[in-house]
């Protein structure tokens, strides 16, 4: 692996299954009792957040927590960036107090790297979400989560997701958990199709390595896993479909949707979710909805990732059954 995670292409296959199967091993330690590892003892984790989060930050330092690292949480709100202190400034200030890792989120595309390639830290840099751009670590637990739910949980380790077709649908113009499954998916080997408004579609989207449809009953049927996107208004400043009953008729996934979906497939969503828009409560609340498992997952795929860029290069297999047996 990089010394950084800033981008999902930068991942290539055997990066991607180190990960996977690394998290695999995490995953067991938190059905444990105890579920601590010692593995980043003395070790610093800043999480340096500038847009609002749950899921994400919340996992990011359980995850660091586990593996024993001390963990400093950021927000811009109520620090010296609402007083106009600079991403330069802030780093600066992170990097004299011993900052090992700093996990990022950032209103604007590229913050991520800035951090990575500026010498201002020494750290490694993990991107935590920015701007349109990628979130990565949640395209990881999205595959994670895939390859349990398609391979199976001990049949997976060490297999990709080769010759799965998995369908994202949504409001792909704005979404970086978008761009970083189709990074990731392809490198894994699956087939991704792309199922959007044309107005929710990026400019240069035939140069992704995926496929595009304005039809989603029709691809529903030869779909393995059915990515459900939430319709992001935040970052809209336009009009970009009729209405919302319009978008969820043409492009929401409730029940009868899901019946044309084959038996083993399974609908997911990174969250939050807008009930009645993108997916029904029907849906939602089903057992094939992988949504509440994704958070879980994103806790153990986390946890491999600070493991990997600050405790070693090798699978935690045997730290983690040394601390069973101890």
């Amino acid at each position: 692996m990089k010394r950084h995670l800033i981008s999902a292409a930068d991942l290539t296959r055997d990066d991607a299954v180190l990960i996977l199967d690394t998290a695999e091993e995490m995953a067991r330690v938190a059905d444990r009792p105890i579920k601590k590892l010692p593995t980043l003892r003395g070790r610093t984790v800043v999480n340096l957040f500038f847009e609002d989060s749950t899921r994400t930050r919340i996992s990011f330092e359980a995850a660091a927590k586990r593996l024993s690292a001390d963990v400093i949480n950021f927000s811009a709100k109520g620090s010296s960036v609402s007083k106009g202190e600079s991403l330069k400034d802030t780093a600066l200030t992170l990097e004299a107090m011993g900052a090992d890792a700093v996990v990022i989120r950032h209103h604007a595309s590229g913050a991520p790297y800035r951090l990575a390639n500026s010498g201002w830290i020494d750290g490694a840099v993990v991107n935590a979400g920015d701007g349109t751009h990628e979130h990565p670590t949640q395209a990881l637990l999205d595959a994670f989560t895939m390859r349990r739910r398609l391979v199976g949980r001990d049949a997976g380790i060490g297999q990709d997701l080769s010759g799965r077709r998995i369908t994202i649908v949504g409001d792909v113009l704005h979404s970086r958990v978008a761009r970083s499954n189709v990074h990731l998916l392809t490198t894994l080997g699956a087939e991704v199709t792309l199922v959007a408004p044309p107005t929710l579609v990026p400019v240069g989207v035939e140069n992704w390595p995926c496929e595009v449809s304005y039809d989603l009953d029709a691809v529903l049927p030869k779909s393995d896993a059915v990515m459900m996107l939430r319709v992001q208004r935040e970052r809209m400043n336009a009009a970009f479909f009729p209405t919302e009953r319009e978008y969820s008729r043409r492009y929401g996934l409730d029940g009868d949707r899901m019946a044309k979906m084959p038996e083993h497939a399974v609908v997911m969503h990174p969250g939050p979710m807008n009930r009645g828009m993108e997916i029904t409560a029907e849906v939602a609340d089903s057992d094939r909805c992988t949504a509440v498992e994704q958070v879980a997952n994103g806790v153990s795929t986390r946890m491999a990732v600070l493991y990997l860029l600050l405790g070693g290069s090798e699978p935690a297999v045997t730290t983690a059954r040394t601390e069973e047996n101890n």
